[in-house]
């Protein structure tokens, strides 16, 4: 009996130290168990954030948009307007198949030089948001056009954000904002918001001044809605106190891939020696800073203050 223990001890031992993803080491396969485990949560967690996004996008367009005339943003709003356009000339285009033929090129860029998962998911997102478009009732809320306006706007802009935060967008313009973004590290809604003018002059033009100024209102208030609710771009600075600079410095690093300075100086009051530590990180880590160092030094005292330009290199994890 114990000869057989044994050799099936050393048969279990030869499989791990050949599988790839245990490293010849036994106790790493519960560490690929947990990675896959966190990566189907981060999956799941896109999922809900498509879904709702594009729930909440049809929602807007047929409650809010519809009833007043109004364009949206981006790719959506030039597969309306063609679709208005047609409509001028007798002709006939599909809003939904077109929001899906206009993302397919960007979608194929972007699939190469973002990230696989994030393009698939933002896709996901259109596709959905054009089913729902067909599905979901046109009820119209209002007969005020400002209140349309208003609620459409903000409702509008939280689906654009809920995509974005659950690692995913609704395509489109957001394909190209975030491939720039990326690439110069600071967010350009703004310079998103002043294409849509652009395109809202055309439609202006050719079907009156009027809806125009309106979806010009309506661009700028779900672009606010945007920049308020995504902060990927935005950094700030945190000035740490501590009595542990070592065992703070040495959690941080691990934690997180950033750079941390470190300065010895006292305490004016207590004339204690103490550390003053300096560390810009991205908007969203903060919470997650701030719980690892308190666990460390229940004592620290920490100053957040927002950084409005950085210089420098700056670790940004990636979009998968």
């Amino acid at each position: 009996m114990g000869n057989l223990k044994g050799k099936i001890w050393m048969e279990w031992k030869i499989v791990i130290e050949r599988n790839p993803y245990c490293n010849g080491k036994i106790g790493n396969g519960d560490e690929y168990t947990m990675k896959n485990r966190n990566r189907l949560k981060r999956c799941i967690i896109t999922l809900a954030a498509v879904v709702a996004s594009a729930l909440l996008q049809a929602f807007t367009m047929n409650t809010f948009m519809a009833p007043v005339h109004l364009l949206p943003s981006g790719f959506t709003g030039i597969a309306t307007l063609i679709e208005n356009i047609a409509g001028l000339l007798g002709g006939h285009f599909s809003t939904s198949l077109g929001m899906v033929l206009l993302n397919i090129p960007v979608a194929v860029f972007c699939y190469k030089h973002i990230g696989k998962k994030f393009v698939l998911f933002s896709m996901a997102q259109v596709v959905m948001a054009s089913i729902l478009l067909k599905v979901v009732p046109s009820n119209p809320l209002f007969d005020d056009p400002l209140l349309n306006i208003c609620f459409g706007g903000v409702l509008y802009g939280l689906s654009v954000a809920v995509a974005l935060r659950g690692n995913a967008s609704t395509a489109g313009m957001d394909f190209i904002a975030l491939y720039v973004s990326n690439k110069i590290g600071k967010s350009i809604w703004q310079y998103v918001f002043m294409f849509n003018t652009g395109m809202l002059c055309l439609f202006g033009y050719l079907f009156g001044w009027e809806y125009a100024g309106y979806s010009i209102l309506f661009q700028f208030i779900s672009t606010k809605t945007i920049d308020n609710f995504y902060h990927r771009f935005k950094r700030v600075t945190l000035q740490i106190t501590t009595q542990k600079p070592a065992e703070i410095v040495d959690a941080y690093i691990h934690s997180f891939m950033h750079g941390i300075s470190v300065t010895e100086c006292y305490g004016g009051y207590s004339g204690k020696k103490m550390s003053l530590l300096h560390t810009v990180v991205s908007s969203y880590e903060v919470q997650d800073v701030l719980h690892l160092l308190e666990e460390v030094d229940d004592r620290i005292i920490i100053n957040i203050m927002p950084t409005e330009n950085f210089v420098g290199g700056f670790y940004r994890k990636p979009l998968e």
